[in-house]
């Protein structure tokens, strides 16, 4: 269920939405039950590893697949740059997503 919430960016404890004042800003606290998110120093790092994967995972399947989809003749250019693309956009993307998804690991 958190995990759910999690992936939501919801809050982990209550479902509560609106975490973010905006796409790079948490606020401190749930604004339904007054979790606070950040509890000790570093506890981001979750979070980081969490965006870490998921991008590495993008970066894999976009490789993989974009390998798999035109063999014999890999257009290496062209994939190159989208998985490059791939590896810069995700994390952008995928960045509240992690922080909430790791409040749910950690709760």
């Amino acid at each position: 269920m958190a995990f759910w919430r999690g992936i939501r960016k919801r809050c982990p404890r209550c479902g509560h939405g609106g975490l973010f004042r905006r796409w790079f800003t948490l606020r401190e606290r749930c604004p339904g039950c007054g979790l606070r998110f950040e509890r000790e120093e570093g506890y981001w790092v979750g979070g980081m590893i969490v965006n870490i994967a998921v991008t590495e995972l993008a970066f894999l399947v976009v490789l993989v697949g974009g390998m798999a989809l035109t063999w014999p003749d890999v257009p290496w250019g062209w994939l190159t740059f989208v998985a490059v693309a791939v590896n810069g956009i995700v994390p952008l993307v995928f960045y509240p997503y992690s922080k909430t998804i790791w409040m749910a690991l950690a709760v």
